[in-house]
């Protein structure tokens, strides 16, 4: 699956914590797998941790769940410098959605909504959110004028999303090249002005 850009913005835990958080997500990892029962007891037993230790830390089995599952879509490397700002998009949103819209990508976003607090739902935003602006700022260094991150999560990430979660067919490659190059065409959205008018 693709990696996105590191964001720092919610660092890791260190020391004991860390080795903790490393084992336990480990063990959830492989009962996921098929390995076992997905079950607190169980993944503190592979964990080598007790249960306490996981109800003290994440309180449920869906909030750690949701935790994994926001690890594997933490950011890992830039995207991909294609040269220009709609290739870098391009290539980015082609790769996002065949994560996404895949069997494992649907249960990571299933996961993440599975706590009952916004936080790890918003931090997966801040990810994407974080992929833009990296790509904008190359943009920029180009001299290029690239539309705002928050009219791309609208415009386009949004209703990819939705279909992902909704509809049971996904959304595809192309149908996601349609809503970025409505956006890069028509930013502000004039490319509606005249329809809506004459209705």
């Amino acid at each position: 699956m693709q990696k996105e850009a590191v964001d720092r913005s919610s660092p890791r835990p260190g020391g004991r914590s860390a080795r903790v958080q490393k084992a336990v997500h480990r063990a959830v990892r492989e009962l996921q797998a098929g390995e076992g029962e997905l079950t607190v007891p169980a993944v503190a037993a592979r964990a080598g941790v007790t249960p306490s230790t996981i109800y003290r830390r994440w309180g449920t089995l869906s909030q750690l769940l949701s935790d994994v599952a926001l690890e594997k879509l933490r950011p890992e490397t830039a995207p991909v410098d294609t040269g220009s700002l709609k290739g870098d998009l391009i290539l980015w949103l082609e790769q996002y959605v065949e994560e996404m819209a895949s069997a494992p990508g649907r249960a990571m976003i299933r996961d993440i909504l599975r706590e009952t607090l916004p936080g790890n739902a918003s931090q997966c935003s801040a990810f994407t959110y974080g992929q833009i602006e990296h790509i904008h700022a190359r943009a920029l260094d180009r001299g290029e004028l690239p539309p705002p991150a928050e009219l791309l999560l609208e415009r386009v990430i949004a209703p990819l999303m939705y279909r992902i979660l909704f509809t049971p067919a996904p959304p595809t490659a192309e149908e996601a090249r349609r809503l970025l190059d409505e956006v890069l065409t028509y930013p502000l959205g004039e490319g509606n002005t005249d329809a809506t008018a004459n209705k």
